[in-house]
């Protein structure tokens, strides 16, 4: 795929998450993360927090890998829940084009913006979902949210107000369908960017610290990186 969680997750042993660096720099602490669409666990955004020994709360609907999540983190400090994150609570269909799994009434996500995928009922199939207010023990101090589409509903219903929010917004020809009102919510609530990368953007809370030159010009680039490509996609 163009952009999957495989893609931009997986990294060599040994290796930290960016995330990770970046808070270890600029000593942030947290005692309690959380992560909507873990995907693998060894793909995880709070692995080596929760390699650290802190709390970690973990979301995942993709019944195949719920196991490998549970086995893979037997014996830290973590509460999985097995289902998806909506607008509300009962069942939804997800659909599944190879890593990458949404919600199928979504009009917009990274499998069909960028690889042009086509929902087919073979590859749907039906979970449980609840709100995100149902989940947030209103203690989370970062999260990070990667659910192809879907992560505004979780910050729509976010009880906590975490130092750190980490959302999937863009990448080659996607970009987030709710990204307007996830800018929005950010804005309203004191939250500024601090960095991107290839699909995610980072904020933090306003109080905490000025982004450096070097994460502004980052950011400056790839905001250039995104423009680009969706103007490439026009001529083609």
């Amino acid at each position: 795929m163009a952009l999957s969680r495989t893609s931009k997750n997986i990294h060599p042993p040994g290796h930290m998450k960016q995330i990770y660096r970046k808070s270890k720099k600029r000593n942030l602490t947290y005692r309690h993360v959380c992560e909507v669409g873990v995907y693998l666990p060894e793909t995880s955004n709070v692995i080596d927090f929760i390699k650290d020994g802190i709390r970690a709360t973990l979301v995942e609907a993709d019944p195949e890998t719920v196991e490998k999540i549970r086995a893979y983190f037997k014996g830290y400090n973590i509460q999985l829940h097995p289902c998806a994150v909506w607008e509300r609570n009962g069942t939804i269909k997800l659909s599944k084009a190879q890593a990458s799994t949404f919600v199928s009434e979504l009009k917009s996500s990274p499998a069909i913006e960028n690889d042009r995928y086509e929902i087919k009922e073979s590859e749907t199939f039906e979970v449980s979902c609840k709100a995100f207010s149902e989940i947030d023990t209103g203690d989370i101090d970062l999260l990070s949210i990667d659910i192809e589409g879907s992560e505004w509903f979780v910050i729509k219903h976010l009880i906590s107000r975490p130092k750190t929010i980490s959302v999937e917004t863009h990448g080659k020809y996607y970009t987030n369908p709710y990204i307007h009102e996830i800018k929005k919510w950010m804005q309203d609530n004191d939250y500024i960017t601090w960095y991107k990368d290839g699909s995610d953007t980072v904020f933090i809370q306003k109080r905490l610290f000025t982004p450096s030159w070097k994460d502004k010009v980052y950011i400056a680039f790839n905001n250039l990186k995104i423009r680009w490509k969706k103007l490439k996609r026009l001529f083609k």
